[in-house]
């Protein structure tokens, strides 16, 4: 099993740096930042500096949109940073949460990210793709490697990360969920005509090694708020009780009254105080370094090839040693 470390850019974007080589330096393979341009710094421009100052991390946002920049964009960024640090970057992709909405936008449609994905994997890699209605290629990419991975929670929209993505993140660590969501990821490459075992499958979910419980939940509480942003999406669409989306995913959600974008994956975030304490035991990974690698080796039982570790809490130095010492060890 790979693991990956999530940071928001914060300023100072040294702090970022800082502690993506702490990570690789504890055995992490991966680097993901939020992207969400209002909100935080601009992760791409801190990749850059993580790059140069980490050997094997790959780095990638966790997630980008196809709305917030053109898709050209986005590919050449991706390929200059492959150009100048080796292909080192991975492009985590979405509708939109935060980006969109803190704008005052919509999340792109389903439909839209689809397509997006084709474009910007196809430019990125030095192919020619449609955009707008016009074929264009990047002239400049001779060697290009830009693995996609899509992220999803509705039946839809897993259904197109299995026909169109390399990997697929899922942003919760509940076990019951999880053999749920990546069934249907699975199904729906099979059914595209592609191999189910090539797609990557990464939980992403914050951690917490540490013996006071009571502590790791308030701290880790903020998840079930953004988490239960998406749920809200799916009931609104779906209806509370549809066969199509588990009622373990939406029952916790009926308390929700709103949410307020600038706590945004923070610690203390009041827009989380409906999440009740068994979601958070549920999508986190709380508790001694030994409740992590149980839970971890349920996970890669599965199929999850990636644990993405959310850091956003009091004990992030603390948490990615732990890791190094005791979890990553267990499951190599």
């Amino acid at each position: 099993m790979d693991f990956g470390l999530v940071l928001q850019t914060d300023p100072p974007a040294s702090q970022v740096v800082s502690l993506m080589k702490r990570a690789e330096r504890n055995g992490f393979r991966y680097g993901w930042t939020f992207d969400s341009a209002v909100l935080w710094q601009e992760p791409f421009v801190i990749y850059s500096q993580i790059l140069a100052n980490t050997q094997r991390l790959h780095v990638g946002p966790m997630v980008t949109n196809p709305g917030t920049r053109t898709w050209e964009v986005t590919a050449s960024t991706f390929a200059t940073l492959n150009d100048m640090y080796g292909n080192r970057t991975v492009c985590g992709i979405g509708r939109g949460d935060s980006a969109m909405r803190v704008a005052g936008r919509a999340p792109n449609t389903l439909a839209r990210l689809g397509e997006a994905i084709d474009v910007i994997r196809d430019l990125a890699e030095g192919r020619e793709a449609v955009v707008d209605g016009n074929p264009i290629r990047i002239p400049w990419i001779t060697d290009g490697k830009l693995p996609v991975w899509m992220a999803a929670y509705g039946p839809k929209a897993l259904a197109l990360a299995g026909q169109k993505a390399d990997g697929f993140i899922l942003q919760l660590a509940d076990l019951y969920l999880t053999e749920w969501m990546i069934k249907a990821v699975r199904q729906a490459a099979a059914e595209a005509g592609r191999d189910p075992s090539a797609i990557t499958i990464c939980v992403a979910a914050p951690a917490y090694v540490g013996e006071d419980l009571a502590h790791a939940r308030d701290q880790c509480r903020w998840f079930g708020g953004m988490v239960g942003n998406h749920v809200a999406d799916l009931v609104s669409r779906y209806g509370e009780h549809s066969s199509m989306v588990p009622d373990e995913l939406t029952e916790y959600v009926k308390s929700r009254q709103g949410y307020d974008y600038s706590h945004h994956g923070r610690t203390g975030n009041p827009s989380a105080d409906f999440v009740p304490d068994e979601i958070v035991d549920r999508f986190c990974l709380l508790g001694p370094a030994e409740a992590h690698i149980e839970k971890l080796r349920a996970l890669r039982d599965l199929g999850v090839d990636q644990f993405a570790l959310y850091d956003m809490h009091d004990a992030r130095e603390a948490t990615i040693d732990a890791y190094g010492s005791e979890v990553i060890p267990a499951l190599g």
